[in-house]
């Protein structure tokens, strides 16, 4: 199959350069691998040196890209990108960031282009990140689960043992990257179910500082910081008005610190006994989510 991807040709001399990944479309709880590309295409300097088939690989009719109409026209059409910046780092090293939608189909032919790609540029490392959410409280250390094509590319415990789960595009790349002998590597991280549909700050940067560790990466991180510390006194500020909201994040709590302590820590997922839903943090917390993302949690 043909590559599905245009490369530009002036590209500067690349010396096995990290790519990173993080698509629209899959688990992304607390909009952790949203906010953290966001906040690299922000803070650091880029371009975009390749382009994907977006024609090939999105459908449309899911996904309708957004048009704007102004009085009696069409005026703009918001195209989706599938596309990869060279980014440089704060030390002025270069390194890869593949941004934009998670293809719809032909994902064997995707992952092949972008396999194909990563052999072009002699990619060192692919690292992928994303949230999922886990019945864990926000005030204990977020945690992550770390996966990879290499058992000496983890160097942190699994929460997880076995388990079957839907599939992406991102997943399929790093165990086809695998089978082809290229190191990859993915983290998720975890975000308390309660807050798994607002942006969590505080779990972006532990997943921008899993990335840094992992890639050795100077990325800067202040503005991140602040938006997680902004965020969790608001978070703070709403349970303690909630004698409800804040009797279910003590439940959590306990229960973390049980399995936390644990010599034999087993999956939090795998665990029979009941755990507090979302829907139990009540009205208030609702409330405080829909000021998040500026809905009315009144209305359908």
């Amino acid at each position: 199959m043909r590559d599905l991807y245009e490369l530009e040709s002036d590209l500067p001399e690349l010396t096995r350069p990290v790519l990173l990944h993080s698509l629209d479309g899959f688990m992304d709880a607390g909009s952790v691998g949203q906010l953290v590309r966001d906040h690299i295409l922000e803070t650091l300097e880029h371009r975009v040196i390749a382009r994907f088939d977006v024609d090939e690989l999105i459908d449309y009719r899911a996904r309708r890209p957004v048009m704007t109409y102004d009085e009696d026209h069409w005026a703009d059409y918001e195209a989706p990108e599938l596309v990869v910046h060279l980014v440089q780092d704060e030390a002025g090293s270069p390194f890869l960031l593949f941004t934009g939608p998670e293809p719809d189909r032909l994902w064997e032919g995707f992952t092949d282009s972008v396999r194909s790609l990563i052999e072009r540029l002699d990619v060192g490392l692919t690292v992928g990140l994303h949230g999922v959410p886990m019945g864990v409280p926000h005030t204990r250390p977020v945690g992550l689960t770390a996966h990879s094509t290499r058992p000496e590319l983890v160097t942190k415990s699994s929460w997880f043992g076995t388990v079957k789960v839907p599939g992406s595009a991102a997943a399929l790349l790093e165990l086809r990257l695998g089978e082809a002998g290229h190191d990859a590597l993915g983290f998720a991280v975890h975000v308390p179910h309660y807050l798994a549909q607002s942006d969590y700050p505080a779990a972006a940067v532990v997943g921008l500082e899993a990335i840094m560790t992992a890639t050795g990466l100077v990325i800067p991180s202040d503005q991140l910081r602040e938006a997680a510390t902004r965020a969790d006194a608001e978070i703070a500020e709403q349970v303690a008005g909630s004698d409800e909201v804040e009797k279910v994040v003590q439940a959590l709590e306990r229960q973390y610190d049980a399995f936390a302590g644990a010599a034999d820590r087993e999956s939090l997922l795998a665990q029979q006994q009941e755990m507090p839903t979302a829907e139990e943090l009540g009205a208030e917390f609702e409330r405080f989510l829909a000021e998040q993302d500026g809905s009315d949690p009144q209305q359908p």
